[in-house]
């Protein structure tokens, strides 16, 4: 199983930028589908990066254009660059995993990171 550890977060003024950081370990990360997760009280929680074991990535279109995922697999470490921020990115961010395919939704991510806060202010 791989352990998993944000950290990044913070605070920031609309029109910004962040870039958070997930160091896996435990196991190899590249073996794993990896998702940063969005959750603010009240509301469902929001896969807004994917990236699969071949590198390919995915977003919604409330974040395509101003996020970037990658991962670095000699550092075991995933990155989600966030660009432009609004104040509707303000929430918790996960990192989490699933081992080899990506799952269908955020809920079937298996490994999940204790989360990083991010808050975007106007």
């Amino acid at each position: 199983q791989v352990q998993l550890v944000e950290s990044g977060g913070g605070s920031v003024q609309a029109g910004g930028s962040l870039s958070l950081s997930c160091a896996a370990s435990g196991s190899t990360a590249s073996n794993y589908c990896m998702v940063w997760i969005r959750q603010t009280p009240g509301k469902e929680r929001e896969g807004v990066a994917f990236i699969d074991r071949a590198g390919g990535t995915r977003y919604p279109d409330s974040v395509k254009g101003r996020f970037t995922i990658s991962r670095d697999n000699a550092k075991n470490t995933l990155y989600l660059q966030m660009d432009n921020l609004k104040d509707e990115d303000t929430a918790m961010y996960f990192c989490a995993a699933k081992f080899y395919y990506c799952p269908g939704s955020v809920q079937d991510f298996v490994y999940w990171g204790q989360g990083t806060q991010v808050t975007v202010s106007s």
